[in-house]
């Protein structure tokens, strides 16, 4: 099933699948009981025109999602949200998404840091075969905008009673200026 499936830079074409992709996060996110950031149709919608979002398509059918945003003037670019729709999991989807995204990112904003929050093993896996390694919090964005995105996740509250030192997720970062062995570099 998995060669059947397209791994894209959305783009106005994709606009449809909008509440979809927003529906399939919010759903997993319930069912983890972790938080995901809340993101309106309309920051998906402009993702997906600005070409910062890949999508999953199996034929038409949605199958998962990420988007990327550039903080600190261009010098931090976050992967973020993404999404495998349960019945496409387990086949390598979220590993060709995240490599897409990966590669978008290095493609436009080839001298930022990459980093990415997440609770989950799968994902801090895919990132460490991707050159990123967990780091402290203080190591990435200062950007007030990109904390203020955390807001939404049901474990904010630990992110401020820390002063945003530690939470539940896993701080993880891709410096392109440092050597990256065993580090594994694949386009499509």
């Amino acid at each position: 099933m998995e060669n059947t499936i397209d791994v894209i830079v959305a783009n106005e074409q994709h606009l449809g699948y909008v509440e979809i992709i927003l529906d399939t996060i919010e759903k997993a996110a319930k069912i983890r009981g972790t938080g995901i950031a809340r993101r309106s149709p309309e920051y998906v919608r402009q993702k997906m025109l600005e070409g910062k979002a890949v999508i999953a398509l199996d034929g038409d059918k949605f199958a998962g999602f990420a988007y990327i945003e550039s903080w600190s003037n261009k010098k931090f670019v976050a992967n973020s949200g993404l999404i495998v729709v349960d019945t496409y999991r387990g086949q390598g989807l979220a590993k060709r998404i995240k490599r897409r995204v990966f590669e978008l990112s290095r493609t436009k904003f080839p001298d930022a840091k990459i980093f990415g929050l997440t609770t989950g093993l799968a994902v801090m896996k895919i990132n460490s075969e991707l050159g990123y390694r967990p780091v402290t919090f203080s190591e990435l964005t200062d950007d007030e905008a990109f904390w203020k995105g955390c807001q939404s996740c049901v474990n904010y509250d630990i992110l401020q009673r820390t002063n945003r030192r530690m939470c539940l997720c896993t701080g993880m970062l891709f410096d392109p200026h440092i050597q990256h062995e065993g580090a594994v570099e694949e386009s499509k």
